[in-house]
């Protein structure tokens, strides 16, 4: 076995993370940054590891990823929250919307119309909404997971057609605003779903190509990569488990408190990945049931001062390097 562990928000923005992990005790790691290799990867690797250029065409992925079909160009259209914060506008955390499908199927009958002359809008999944283009778009824009909790001016579309984006989205706002939907969820004391967030413009690629034999994810973009090198991708499982080949895992836990500048909960997130993870594999490593062992740690966009990912991984050999002292968690810098 050969595993390989993405981990979004392992890495904290330099100017909380000594205070973050100097109490902090996670041997394991530890052992694996003392011991192991330390390299510099592209913000954008898991497109290189599917033999892609960046950016992603997300939308189109999404749609293979749930089972569909994607021809031509598509568009993610994702209702969103826009909340107020001390810094002005900014844009809620998607994942904690928990929109259902009765509400995105209304949701999206009352504001289609307005896209009707730039293409037909569906969902592949309740928060996942897709426009499938009638005709090409000149469009910039930002991802939805780096624009989570930072200002939302600076990253509306932009590029010829975005003035004309921009426009639209404002009448779907308007819509929406009123909507039964919207009504019910604020009597519940839900956020309302108040805007959409156009990203992941593009078409699938011809053909993709990776290591891999297997990975471990809920993400509809990874799914959708997966499809198209007929590759399986399984729902992760919650701690390590020994597998025969070459495996991806996408492990989510510090995702969230990374973005939100949340210690506590990133510290308790980074002891439930050591438990789960991170001693476990070390172990296996010992025991020759796997043979390599790789983390690949991301800083989340808009909360670290510039967007990195760095891998450190561990071999059998290198593990039994004694002389190699464990290094303190600052390390994951």
């Amino acid at each position: 076995m050969q595993l390989t562990l993405l981990v979004p928000g392992l890495l904290l923005p330099e100017a909380i993370r000594t205070d973050t992990v100097f109490d902090l005790s996670a041997p394991a790691l530890s052992l694996l940054l003392g011991r192991g290799q330390r390299r510099e990867l592209t913000p954008d690797w898991l497109a290189s590891a599917f033999g892609l250029a960046p950016p992603l065409p997300a939308a189109a992925l999404r749609k293979v990823g749930a089972g569909g079909t994607a021809l031509g160009n598509w568009l993610c259209l994702d209702p969103v929250h826009l909340q107020v914060a001390r810094e002005g506008i900014s844009l809620a955390d998607p994942a904690q919307l928990n929109l259902t499908a009765t509400e995105a199927a209304a949701l999206i009958v009352a504001v289609a119309p307005l896209f009707a002359d730039w293409g037909a809008l569906s969902a592949s999944a309740p928060a996942h909404w897709e426009l499938q283009l009638a005709k090409p778009l000149a469009l910039t824009t930002c991802p939805l997971s780096e624009a989570i909790s930072r200002p939302v001016d600076p990253a509306l579309p932009g590029g010829p057609d975005g003035q004309a984006m921009r426009h639209l989205i404002a009448a779907a706002q308007t819509i929406m605003h009123s909507h039964p939907v919207n009504r019910t969820r604020e009597g519940l004391g839900q956020p309302l779903i108040n805007s959409l967030w156009p990203w992941g413009l593009g078409s699938l690629p011809d053909a993709v190509q990776t290591n891999f034999n297997v990975a471990w994810s809920n993400d509809p973009v990874l799914a959708g990569l997966c499809t198209l090198a007929k590759l399986p991708c399984l729902a992760p499982p919650e701690r390590f488990q020994p597998a025969s080949g070459r495996v991806l895992a996408v492990v989510t836990c510090m995702e969230h408190p990374a973005r939100t500048f949340d210690a506590f909960g990133w510290q308790k997130a980074l002891l439930a990945f050591e438990g789960n993870w991170i001693v476990p594999a070390m172990a296996s490593l010992k025991k020759r049931e796997c043979r390599e062992l790789r983390v690949i740690g991301t800083s989340i966009a808009g909360a670290a001062d510039v967007a990195r990912t760095v891998a450190f991984s561990i071999t059998r050999g290198e593990r039994w390097h004694l002389w190699r002292r464990p290094r303190p968690l600052t390390w994951l810098a």
